[in-house]
C-alpha cells in the first residue's frame, strides 16, 4: 500500500481564514531549561500550540453549526477513517459551483468519503487562496449529499460554501445531516476516482466544534 498525505502542515504564523489568528508554538519547557531537571547529556523539548479550529486541513463536526451536535469527542470513528473515497473531478470549465451534474452516474455516495478535486489548492501560501471566487458546492448538490448519506465530504477548498453567501447551504444541509466535512484538503490528484481509503482522525476534543487533522490516503501500488 501506498500512503498520500492530503493534508497542509500547520506552521506559527501561517494564512488562516481571513480574520482569524494563525497557530503559535511556544516552548513550555526548551530544551536549555530541561538539561537542569535530568541527568548529564539529557533533555527534552515541551511545546504548546495555540491554534484556531479552523487552521490548516481541519475537519468540522455537527457542533459548528448546531449547538446539539456532535463536536469532535463526538464524532464516530467510523466516519473518520479507513472510509472508501469517491473522488469528484470537477472540470476546469467549472469556474465557481459544482453542482449535481458532477457527481459520477451510478456511483453510491453511501458510507464513503467523497472528496472533491478542484485543484484550488494550487493557490494555498497565497492572497488568492481565500479570494472570495473559490469553488464551492451548490445547494442542490449539498442537498443531494445529505440525502446519500456518505460518511464524510470533502474540498480541496477553503470553504464548501460560497462565502459570498451567508446564509451557508452547504455547511447547514451536511453537518444537519450529521456529516463532517474537511476543508482545505490537498494533492487530491494523486488519487484515482474509486479505489483509495482516508483516513482523518482529529484530536477528540470536548467544546471543539472543528480542528486540524492529518488526512491522508492509502491505495495499492
Amino acid at each position: 500500500m501506498r500512503t498520500v498525505d492530503l493534508s497542509h502542515p500547520l506552521r506559527p504564523g501561517m494564512e488562516v481564514y481571513p480574520g482569524l489568528p494563525s497557530p503559535r508554538v511556544n516552548a513550555v519547557l526548551s530544551r536549555e531549561a530541561s538539561r537542569g531537571r535530568y541527568g548529564e547529556g539529557t533533555e527534552f523539548y515541551i511545546g504548546s500550540l495555540e491554534v484556531v479550529g479552523n487552521a490548516g486541513t481541519y475537519m468540522d463536526s455537527p457542533f459548528h453549526r448546531f449547538p446539539g451536535g456532535a463536536d469532535m469527542a463526538g464524532l464516530p470513528l467510523e466516519r473518520l477513517v479507513d472510509l472508501e473515497v469517491v473522488v469528484v473531478r470537477v472540470p476546469k470549465s467549472v469556474e465557481r459551483g459544482v453542482g449535481v451534474e458532477h457527481l459520477l452516474p451510478g456511483v453510491s455516495l453511501v458510507g464513503r468519503a467523497i472528496l472533491f478535486h478542484t485543484g484550488w489548492d494550487r493557490r494555498w501560501g497565497t492572497a488568492a487562496y481565500f479570494a472570495g471566487d473559490h469553488p464551492f458546492l451548490t445547494e442542490p448538490l449539498a442537498r443531494r449529499l445529505a440525502a446519500e448519506e456518505p460518511a464524510l465530504v470533502g474540498t480541496d477548498a477553503c470553504n464548501v460554501d460560497d462565502t459570498r453567501d451567508s446564509l451557508r447551504p452547504a455547511h447547514t444541509l451536511l453537518l444537519g445531516a450529521g456529516i463532517p466535512i474537511v476543508e482545505n484538503l490537498r494533492s487530491l490528484e494523486a488519487l484515482p476516482v474509486q479505489g483509495a481509503r482516508f483516513f482523518a482522525a482529529p484530536v477528540g476534543v470536548e467544546g471543539m466544534a472543528s480542528f486540524p487533522v492529518r488526512a491522508f490516503a492509502m491505495l495499492a501500488g
